[in-house]
């Protein structure tokens, strides 16, 4: 599979979705640190890919995103911005409602329906 395809696929498949530097409990950069604990600080799991480990996806994404920098968050799709934007999201309380929002259409039937 092409990398371009692989983020593609990677993109659809996860409504949230951070591309960091390391994982969420072990981020390996401070951008991807405070991107990560404010994603966890919003109470719905995401997904999240380790640049660090896959190098192709370092160095296609930020031409597929037009957006040159790591961390990204994609929701539902949509590139929505790297650690600036998504602290201060989170600090108007933009961030939470969004996260909330996607991970609610994107659970099973049954468990929204409990």
């Amino acid at each position: 599979m092409e990398t371009i395809d692989k983020i593609k696929q990677q993109i659809s498949e996860n409504s949230i979705l951070l591309y960091m530097k390391g994982s969420p409990k072990l981020p390996n950069c401070g951008f991807s640190s405070q991107a990560s604990q404010a994603l966890m600080s919003c109470g719905e799991p995401f997904a999240y890919v380790d640049i660090l480990l896959n190098p192709d996806i370092r160095a296609e994404l930020p031409h597929y995103a037009n957006w040159p920098t790591f961390p990204q968050l994609w929701i539902e799709g949509e590139l929505i911005g790297g650690c600036d934007i998504i602290i201060e999201m989170f600090q108007r309380g933009e961030l939470q409602p969004l996260i909330a929002e996607a991970a609610a259409r994107n659970k099973p039937a049954e468990e929204a329906a409990e």
